[in-house]
């Protein structure tokens, strides 16, 4: 008789698997094309040869004759009853079962609680310690999280019997299948509580404000996260708090400006302190300090002050201040003043500056004269 149908394929082994290796590929396929898992068009049908398939093959005599003829020795296929329900049923109750997992009410994680706090510049750069107000959900101060009243205790689930799962086994043409599931009476959980607390209704946790104290290192940056773990909220049955995430804002500052681990302070001079060099206070985040300022300085030149900064994150270290020079030009000047200023431009050898005011009206017979030089 010719070869009808290759149990061999249909298992997806070859015709020297072991007796183990092709039930693993039963146990494998059966479960993917069950009936009660997969309801695609054609599963069942499918379901149905992979069954035909480990019965011959599962067989020491039969897959003999299989392997021999082509074909069992009595030709039989699969029904949907007698052998199987009897000779696989077991196969599916352990398969099924244990394949099934009851996604069962475990502990859980706090919920995180984010916020922010204000600080101001010299805050930032030196560190302080801030006080946020928070609201979260915390463990019933009555109840202790336990969601009974005082002096009560939870009970065993009387549908589950503690277990927290409920099997429910059923029968049909494919054999027995074995369903496991969440107690809905007690959610999972195996108890239920007889007396709720009467502060949380038997939730175990009640919403609380707090106050909180946090740290802000010297050198935080703006729109810096700091993490304070167990600070979040209380996890629901018995698991671990939240973090508090608290977002740095840090107020900008009326002279300082900061670039890194630098604070840059912009410092107006007359151009003449420029010219001829001058000492001045220059205010620093620490107070003011003498900066000399050089003969011949330029607009825009950066002078440097040692260890005036802000400090580092990683080493015992600050920053520099960067103060920039911006030459500032005099305005209104008045006869005297700009009497010198000529003079000086003269000797530098520029041109002499144009006078303000109408110009004379040139005498007769000659052109209109050019600027003053």
């Amino acid at each position: 008789m010719a070869l009808k149908k290759d149990y061999y394929s249909l298992l997806g082994v070859t015709r020297e698997a072991s007796p183990e290796e092709i039930r693993k590929a039963f146990r494998r396929l059966a479960f993917r094309y069950h009936p009660d898992h997969n309801h695609h068009e054609g599963a069942a049908e499918r379901f149905k040869e992979i069954v035909e398939a480990y019965q011959v093959l599962s067989n020491t005599d039969r897959r003999t004759t299989y392997d021999r003829l082509g074909h069992a020795d009595d030709d039989r296929r699969f029904d949907g009853f007698g052998d199987f329900s009897a000779g696989l049923g077991d196969v599916f109750d352990a398969f099924f079962a244990g394949s099934i997992p009851v996604q069962r009410r475990t502990p859980q994680r706090g919920a995180d609680i984010r916020c922010e706090v204000n600080t101001t510049f010299e805050e930032a750069v030196r560190g302080c310690r801030k006080e946020v107000e928070v609201v979260r959900m915390e463990n019933c101060p009555r109840c202790l999280g336990s969601g009974c009243e005082p002096g009560t205790q939870p009970a065993a689930c009387p549908d589950c019997n503690g277990i927290g799962e409920v099997r429910r086994s059923r029968h049909n043409v494919f054999g027995r299948f074995v369903n496991r599931a969440i107690c809905s009476q007690c959610d999972g959980e195996g108890s239920v509580i007889i007396q709720p607390c009467t502060h949380c209704q038997g939730t175990g946790r009640r919403r609380t404000r707090s106050t909180v104290s946090v740290a802000l290192p010297p050198g935080v940056k703006n729109h810096a996260q700091i993490k304070l773990p167990g600070q979040g909220e209380t996890g629901a049955r018995g698991g671990p708090p939240g973090e508090l995430l608290i977002a740095v804002s840090v107020q900008e500052h009326e002279c300082f400006k900061r670039d890194g681990n630098d604070i840059v302070y912009e410092l107006p001079v007359d151009f003449t302190q420029a010219a001829l060099g001058d000492d001045l206070k220059v205010p620093t985040i620490d107070g003011k300090v003498k900066l000399n300022i050089p003969p011949g300085t330029q607009s825009g030149t950066i002078l440097r002050i040692k260890g005036k900064g802000i400090p580092f994150a990683d080493r015992h270290a600050r920053g520099d201040q960067l103060v920039r020079i911006r030459v500032v030009t005099p305005e209104n000047l008045n006869a005297d003043q700009r009497r010198l200023l000529t003079d000086l431009a003269q000797s530098l050898g520029k041109p002499r500056p144009r006078k303000r005011g109408r110009a004379s009206t040139p005498p007769a017979g000659q052109g209109t004269p050019g600027p003053d030089r």
